[in-house]
């Protein structure tokens, strides 16, 4: 399961109406693909459709999808999102994660 701070909430619900999706049906797709400096890299988007081999969570009112293979790399992430000085973004607290890189959007089991 993934877990979502009060401040990634409110973020994703703001993106997800102004680019035309609706909080309550529609999902914040996550997933992890093979780049970055660490080897894996993590892939956040909104999606309106559900797959088969999709992995649904909901926390704090946010509906995820998460593909199978990616839910092995992603159990008890909390994504978090920081407006500090190095960059406004979201961030994934991965607790699987044995290295991240310096912007912290890679890492490595």
């Amino acid at each position: 399961m993934i877990k979502v701070s009060e401040t990634a909430k409110k973020k994703v619900m703001e993106l997800m109406s102004e680019d035309g999706f609706n909080c309550a049906t529609d999902f914040v797709r996550v997933g992890v693909k093979s780049g970055g400096c660490s080897g894996l890299s993590y892939d956040l988007k909104f999606d309106k459709s559900q797959r088969d081999e999709d992995k649904v969570f909901e926390d704090n009112g946010v509906r995820i999808v998460i593909d199978k293979k990616s839910f092995l790399y992603l159990i008890g992430t909390t994504l978090e999102y920081s407006g500090g000085l190095n960059g406004a973004g979201f961030v994934f607290n991965n607790p699987n994660a044995n290295r991240t890189c310096g912007c912290g959007e890679s890492f490595s089991l």
